[in-house]
């Protein structure tokens, strides 16, 4: 089969099994598959421009066998990123696999704000997954130091990876939350699971069935990681220090008023780009 025919059965392939975008989800898995795999082992998609040079020519059995198997497990509904194993955030590239949430453009709000104020800052990144958050303030946002801390060891091991893939120092701590976590900060932002246990089942496909439920759930209605994280944030913070969280667009008025009743001042709600509330903002005074 030509690379051409290739590609349009895949495209035919992901839109009969109902995944979204399946004609942008064939060409990723296509790129992905037959672009070139450098002395170190790093895989370098295929680009349009070559596609179209080579688009007549026939591909390898091996390759194509390749393709089709990642057809299938997309078929399942396997998320794409965890096919190819990468995603970009903050226009940074980062590793995810099965034990991490994926990246959102959603969360970019979350870094821009905190990029505005972090230079010569110590910054706490809790619950940091992939390190996504953290890992993008130390290279963007000439942080005095960045702490990331999660309590999955397996996420620590994706957060150590990419730390080393965008060459960034970073400390990595294992910590059920603040339990293990030394010193004060000037900044300590979280995306901490907040679906409530009972929406988890309303997910679609990918996120319900692949993501870590570790990293969704936020118990009944959402708001356990915010209560605790409010609560024990006054020791950790330092004075004139601001907490930062991602939200689901319903809970700025509760993660507000737990901010409010924990004493933190000047607490905001910023909205993401769809213009749903993201972000809330408090300061230690």
């Amino acid at each position: 089969m030509t690379g051409r025919e290739i590609l349009h059965m895949g495209e035919r392939r992901l839109a009969k099994a109902g995944v979204p975008e399946a004609r942008i989800n064939a060409w990723y898995l296509f790129a992905f598959c037959f672009g070139k795999v450098d002395r170190e082992g790093q895989r370098h998609p295929m680009e349009r421009s070559e596609f179209f040079l080579r688009e007549e020519e026939e591909m390898s059995d091996k390759t194509c066998g390749e393709y089709r198997e990642m057809l299938e497990k997309r078929s399942r509904r396997i998320p794409l990123e965890y096919l190819t194993n990468e995603t970009e955030f903050m226009g940074l590239p980062f590793y995810v696999n099965e034990h991490v949430l994926i990246p959102r453009q959603d969360t970019e709000c979350l870094v821009e704000e905190v990029l505005r104020v972090s230079e010569g800052k110590e910054v706490l990144d809790l619950c940091c997954g992939s390190g996504c958050i953290g890992i993008s303030l130390a290279a963007l946002g000439r942080c005095k130091s960045v702490m990331l801390a999660d309590i999955s060891e397996e996420a620590l091991y994706v957060s150590r990876k990419n730390a080393r893939k965008n060459r960034v120092s970073v400390e990595i701590v294992q910590s059920d939350l603040f339990s293990r976590i030394r010193g004060t900060f000037d900044i300590i932002v979280s995306n901490p699971p907040y679906i409530p246990t009972k929406d988890l089942e309303q997910l679609m496909p990918e996120v319900r069935d692949f993501e870590p439920r570790l990293a969704l759930d936020g118990a009944e209605d959402g708001l356990l990681f915010y209560r605790h994280i409010i609560r024990e944030s006054h020791c950790f913070l330092k004075k004139g220090g601001s907490l930062y969280f991602e939200i689901g667009y319903h809970q700025g008025k509760a993660v507000s008023a737990l901010m409010e009743q924990a004493g933190l001042t000047e607490v905001r709600v910023k909205k993401d780009l769809a213009g749903l509330d993201r972000i809330v903002q408090g300061t230690l005074r």
